[in-house]
């Protein structure tokens, strides 16, 4: 009974302040790097617009690059957490830069959805100076929150002729749905599902964001046993897009699990191809 008192007032804390919390877990703490899985990589450091410093690892390409992929992770810890979702791409031929947003990691700041954004754009365009960096050859790839960020993003970037696909897995369609989504799950929190509407930022919708996308190609992934964000966010996504866009649930994934698939990343795989080589 404590713990669901704990969560009846942790849902109604959040509900109260605009459920910034439910959106971001940030944690200072580093508990694994790419070097530990043999990958190199590098601490780079770069300011957003409004001067908040942030870091990133960037993992280069073995080989010559095919392309660079700009990886956005989910609302909680930091990237050393969520590195192994894409710290194989390098072997493939693939730069990726692994961004922490504000407040998460070594990144300055308290992290906002508005401060988000300046952070994705920040590091687009840390990419598009980049030495190493193909400017017309990046894509954005997004798990859990950063799916949503990055559908919002790049569907507004001023930069989004740099951006050659945005890759969306596990993502939720719309703040103030998912966090009902959340309230629903417990009896407590049950009664609580209107507040959303009322207090939860929904400015950076993906979901209204989404057929502004076009024609920058769209791969949405999502695992059909997902417990934290329902799949129909993916199938609600993939309606509201515009064509080009592709959609692979898999069956037997659970959040942010897909990529842990080898035939998962054989088809992330020949979609880079197919959107880097056109």
């Amino acid at each position: 009974m404590h713990a669901l008192k704990t969560i009846f007032l942790s849902g109604l804390v959040c509900s109260l302040c605009g459920c910034t919390q439910l959106f971001f877990q940030p944690s200072h703490q580093f508990v694994d790097t790419p070097a530990r899985w043999g990958v190199a990589y590098e601490n780079e450091n770069f300011q957003a617009g409004d001067g908040t410093t942030l870091d990133a690892w960037f993992m280069p390409a073995q080989g010559a690059a095919k392309g660079t992929v700009l990886f956005l992770h989910g609302n909680a810890e930091n990237i050393s957490t969520h590195f192994r979702s894409v710290v194989w791409l390098p072997a493939q031929g693939y730069n990726v830069l692994a961004l922490d947003y504000r407040g998460y990691g070594a990144s300055d700041g308290l992290p906002t959805l508005e401060g988000a954004q300046l952070d994705i754009d920040a590091a687009l365009r840390h990419l598009l100076a980049h030495k190493n960096v193909d400017p017309q050859r990046i894509v954005v790839l997004g798990q859990s929150l950063g799916g949503a960020l990055a559908i919002y993003y790049s569907a507004h970037s001023a930069y989004r002729t740099n951006i050659r696909a945005v890759i969306s897995d596990s993502a939720f369609s719309d703040y103030r749905q998912v966090a009902r989504d959340s309230l629903s799950h417990f009896v407590l929190t049950w009664p609580l599902q209107w507040l959303p509407w009322l207090l939860v930022d929904n400015d950076y919708s993906p979901r209204d964001a989404v057929a502004l996308l076009s024609p920058i190609p769209l791969f949405v992934i999502h695992g059909g046993q997902d417990k934290v964000v329902a799949v129909r966010h993916a199938h609600l996504l993939f309606e509201q897009a515009k064509q080009p866009k592709e959609l692979l649930i898999v069956p037997n994934a659970g959040h942010i699990q897909s990529l842990e698939n080898p035939q998962v990343r054989e088809r992330l795989l020949a979609f880079l191809h197919q959107v880097l080589e056109q």
